[in-house]
């Protein structure tokens, strides 16, 4: 499974004098197994993009081939494809409307004609990929959770899919700490016990740096650049030209590198950064004020 996307261009409005080019020349590609970051600026065609690749939209020019599936030529089926790719929109959870849990998630299983037997199996997976205990959640009533927990039980009933593609976008949005950083570990848990190609838009630099096999930036419906996190957030001036920081650690070590601490450039965890400090520290340098 791979995805190849190549030149890709998206026109909405065409022919209207309100005509806008959302996507121009847009080419990359996905291994299998890899988990895709995605950052720009709002209104840089983030959204278009992840559009494209569910085929919801159809690109005015370019193509887009998944597993070896041109999803863009003519007379492929749409509903074969949305079973192979999974999109979770920004706030999943205003989509939850069953009376209980077991319920909503089931429902995408159940719109495939599977067997009780093989929902109720998808439905306990699912909940248990995203860390909630199916006993303890198949009968609560989706309303009464709290937020976290809800965009938990939305994300599942993507994942009881079993898609080979997963694409998220900004899954932390709105969330408190705690809830965001329990969504990022769930999102991690699932991609290393799936092994599926992975999609994240996020606007947290710090999420796409540490989760992230893969950063692709996009701008004006352009891609800018494209490259492992290292590789991506060393280009500190090629991304503030788009209206992009570096992850707030990395802003923290590069202050420290600019003051005299001899440590490595583009540190992009908590951890790395501690160590680093530790061991300068350790061997005679000194911190300045």
């Amino acid at each position: 499974m791979s995805i190849q996307v190549k030149n890709l261009k998206h026109i909405y409005e065409k022919g209207m004098p309100t005509e806008s080019v959302a996507l121009e020349g847009v080419s990359f590609e996905v291994e299998d197994g890899e988990l895709l970051g995605i950052i720009g600026h709002t209104g840089s065609g983030k959204s278009t993009l992840l559009q494209h690749l569910n085929g919801l939209l159809k690109p005015d020019e370019g193509t887009i081939v998944i597993g070896g599936v041109d999803i863009t030529a003519p007379g492929v089926s749409m509903v074969e494809i949305r079973k192979r790719i999974g999109l979770v929109f920004q706030y999943p959870e205003y989509q939850l409307f069953e009376e209980t849990v077991a319920k909503d998630v089931a429902f995408g299983p159940r719109n495939l004609g599977l067997a009780d037997s093989e929902i109720e199996e998808r439905v306990r997976e699912a909940l248990e990929l995203v860390g909630l205990d199916y006993e303890d959640m198949k009968d609560r009533s989706p309303f009464e959770l709290s937020g976290g927990q809800k965009r938990r039980v939305a994300i599942a009933g993507v994942i009881a899919m079993r898609p080979e593609v997963l694409i998220l976008d900004e899954p932390t949005a709105g969330l408190d700490p705690k809830a965001h950083k329990d969504v990022l570990k769930m999102i991690e848990d699932v991609h290393g016990k799936t092994g599926n190609i992975t999609v994240l838009v996020s606007h947290n630099m710090a999420d796409i740096a540490n989760l992230s096999d893969k950063v692709l930036v996009i701008d004006s419906g352009r891609v800018v650049t494209m490259g492992t996190p290292e590789e991506v957030f060393s280009k500190r001036d090629e991304l503030s030209s788009v209206g992009l920081d570096l992850p707030p650690i990395t802003c923290l070590t590069e202050a420290l590198r600019e003051r005299g601490f001899k440590i490595r450039e583009t540190i992009l965890s908590v951890e790395d950064a501690a160590d680093e400090i530790a061991e300068y520290l350790k061997a005679g340098g000194k911190a300045e004020c």
